[in-house]
């Protein structure tokens, strides 16, 4: 049986709602607080109808980096599959990219930042 790797995720947002949870993962993720370090979180305006319907809501947190290390977002780390990782991805509109990142606990997880700054 081939070992499954655990996928950690760390949300800021919309991920952390049950109602979004449920609708795209099929389930309620259980996590863990922690904080990404080097970023600020702003707002951007969804316009896609299946996440506004999902949501709830037209306006969505996103963090782009500061680059000052004393700024933090907080939020919630998640441990999920590959298929939930797939389908986080097709819940994010193309204002987000993911990228890896190193937590505040030194953590390794995936996070979805303004696409501007996942270069």
């Amino acid at each position: 049986m081939a070992e499954r790797r655990e996928i950690r995720l760390f949300s800021y947002g919309t991920l952390r709602q049950r109602n979004v949870q449920l609708a795209t993962f099929g389930r309620k993720l259980e996590g863990s607080d922690d904080a990404l370090v080097g970023f600020a979180r702003t707002m951007v305006e969804i316009t896609d109808p299946e996440v506004i319907a999902t949501s709830g809501e037209t306006h969505h947190p996103i963090v782009t980096r500061s680059g000052n290390p004393a700024d933090e977002v907080a939020g919630t780390v998640f441990s999920i599959t590959a298929a939930e990782l797939a389908a986080a991805d097709s819940y994010e509109v193309s204002d987000y990219r993911r990228i890896a990142v190193r937590l505040r606990s030194g953590t390794e997880a995936f996070v979805y930042v303004r696409a501007a700054d996942a270069s």
